[in-house]
Parts: C-alpha cells; structure tokens; sequence
C-alpha cells in the first residue's frame, strides 16, 4: 500500500540563527504564519485532508500540532524520535561563532557529517536509525488506523534525511538537501518495502 506522508518543518524561532537541535525554542509570531500558510487555504479550509497528525514533542513542533489537530479534530502523536538531531556543545551556537572557535571542525562537518561528529553531539548515524525508527512506527499506527495520509511537524534534519533516503542519495549529502522553515515537503511511503518516494519538494 502507498501512503502519503507529508512533513511540515517548523517555523521561524527565537533561536532561528542557532544551532538548536533539542534546544526548546520557542516559535516567533512570523514562525506560526509560516507553519499557518503552508497547511490552509484560507483560514477555515486546509489544502489536504489529512488522517493523523505526528510530532516531534518540542515546543516549535507540538505547539503548531496540537493547536492544528484539535481545529481540524483529527487525532495527533507526539513521538520523542521525530525531534531534531542533538548538537551536543554546539547547541544554541551560531555558524559563524562555531567558524571562529573551530573552523577545521566545522569544515569537516558540513563536507562528511558521517564522519566528523561536533563534541558531545548525536551521530547521524545513531540519528537516522531513530529516525527509520519512528518511520515505521508511523507507518504501523496508519495501518492499523486506515489512514492512508499523515502530516508530520518536524524538524529541518529530520526532513533533509529522508529527501537523502528518497533520493538514494549518501547519508553524508545530507547538510546539501534543502528543509525551508514553514515549508511542506509531501512524501510516498510504500508499506511493503518501507521506501520513499518524494513527491513535492518544499525546498
């Protein structure tokens, strides 16, 4: 069976310059209309008709779910798995701070992220497996519910890694694929095979 799962990174934050990974910022006023125009048509219809809504449980996630899925009663899940990836010393850093203190690193990091792991941090490793973790269990509560589309509220990472699974393209690619704040990102999951296929980029 194909099911359409579409996932929606969260808006602009209070710390949207930053490396936030689990940080748990807030979202900025903008950060709500962005998340807001990519889901409704207008301000009473939806442009998809979804069955179940997922997220991940920090705050620029959970908040925009929650106040979704209780305005369009359909039923949400939180899931620890979906937040974003951990940037162990480097959270709450900006990019060009980290360039001043450890360029090398840095470099290192954007060119082989596979390999090169900012200190204290999660490795993309362990954080693809969780998330391919919490995939399945997407696609187990769509089976056993009958609902054959889902919206998922996550993070930038969360959505560049499964453009790179979509597009079989290396897991080290993964810094080059593009998730904007607020955009929508509509992907095809074969239940079978546990594949994914991207059907609309949202940049």
């Amino acid at each position: 069976m194909k099911l359409r799962v579409d996932l929606l990174r969260h808006g602009e934050t209070t710390l949207s310059h930053t490396l936030r990974g689990s940080t748990d910022d807030d979202l900025t006023e903008l950060g709500w209309q962005q998340m807001h125009q990519s889901i409704f048509l207008d301000q009473n219809s939806v442009q998809t008709q979804w069955d179940y809504v997922f997220s991940s449980p920090l705050k620029r996630c959970a908040q925009f779910a929650q106040s979704f899925s209780q305005q369009v009663r359909i039923p949400l899940m939180q899931d620890q798995r979906l937040q974003e990836i951990h940037f162990g010393d480097w959270e709450g850093i900006s990019v060009q701070q980290i360039y001043t203190d450890s360029p090398e690193l840095l470099a290192n990091f954007w060119q082989y992220p596979t390999r090169f792991t900012p200190p204290n941090a999660e490795k993309y490793l362990d954080f693809q497996s969780r998330i391919n973790q919490a995939l399945y269990s997407i696609q187990q509560h769509m089976l056993a519910s009958n609902s054959q589309t889902a919206l998922v509220v996550t993070h930038g990472g969360v959505i560049k890694l499964l453009k790179c699974m979509a597009l079989q393209q290396s897991l080290d690619d993964i810094l080059k694929m593009t998730a904007d704040l607020g955009q929508l990102n509509r992907f095809i999951l074969d239940s079978e095979t546990m594949q994914l296929e991207l059907l609309e980029d949202g940049k």
